[in-house]
């Protein structure tokens, strides 16, 4: 069955500046290691659509959607926090991410696709349910899940997260909703400093050491998350993945190599 691959060219127009870490070249990266190994000749492509307001409102609070319409700016940077800013495209990006996220679940469900991937920005692990945080701004993975929820009447819905900060927006999303079995591993001390003590019974967080290699990461998922994963019985999973725990990532400390995501 296909694999889809999702994506808009909106999504490389947001910018925050020529130094700052979340910037279009990675999705330039992306596509350019897409077409050196020939597997962009294997995918289904799509374009990302605009996530409908609705969808967005059903994970993050009505008002706060309604403030990042209103300061989206025609020119210049409107600066949300010291790491994140919205520029002339950013709200248009931020909107075919999610939307990419949606169309992937209906994909799947609809027996087009067999798994699928999107290769969108910007991010939207920390994107809380009213705050926009860490380059983000709508939670694509939350809206993806509560669209297969609502729109395909699924009754549980898995994430799997991975990224060398703990994803405080998605679990802030959906914790203790029993519908949504969260799983993460991130560094730990470390940025966004949230994640080691949850308490919520649908969420499964693994903070790993500065250090961490390839065998640590290999245990956490096995012993902690495969277990929770099997009993839950997931009708569908969804990947938030990040790939900044790569040992060549100056910027963290864990030290993950390719394989290890393979």
């Amino acid at each position: 069955m296909a694999l889809a691959y999702l994506s808009h060219p909106d999504c490389q127009l947001h910018d925050m500046g020529h130094h700052h870490p979340e910037r279009p070249a990675r999705l330039g990266a992306i596509n350019d290691r897409l077409l050196a190994t020939g597997l962009d000749m294997a995918l289904h492509h799509y374009n990302a659509p605009l996530v409908r307001r609705e969808l967005l409102e059903a994970v993050h609070d009505p008002a706060y959607v309604e403030r990042l319409f209103g300061i989206a700016p025609e020119e210049g940077l409107v600066w949300i926090d010291d790491d994140t800013a919205m520029a002339q495209h950013t709200l248009q990006a931020a909107l075919r991410a999610a939307g990419a996220a949606v169309l992937a679940v209906d994909l799947v469900m609809e027996g087009k696709a067999s798994k699928a991937f999107c290769g969108v920005r910007p991010p939207g692990h920390h994107a809380e349910k009213g705050s926009a945080m860490g380059f983000c701004f709508f939670n694509n993975i939350a809206v993806a899940a509560y669209h297969a929820l609502h729109s395909h009447g699924l009754q549980r819905v898995a994430i799997v997260y991975f990224d060398v900060h703990h994803g405080n927006g998605t679990e802030d999303i959906v914790a203790n909703d029993e519908r949504v079995l969260f799983c993460s591993t991130f560094q730990h001390p470390f940025y966004p400093h949230t994640g080691h003590a949850c308490t919520a019974g649908n969420v499964v967080n693994v903070p790993l050491p500065a250090g961490t290699d390839g065998a640590g990461f290999r245990q956490a998922v096995e012993q902690s998350w495969l277990p929770r994963l099997e009993a839950f019985a997931p009708q569908l999973v969804l990947v938030s993945a990040g790939f900044d725990g790569h040992q060549a990532d100056y910027m963290a400390q864990l030290n993950l190599v390719d394989d290890d995501y393979a």
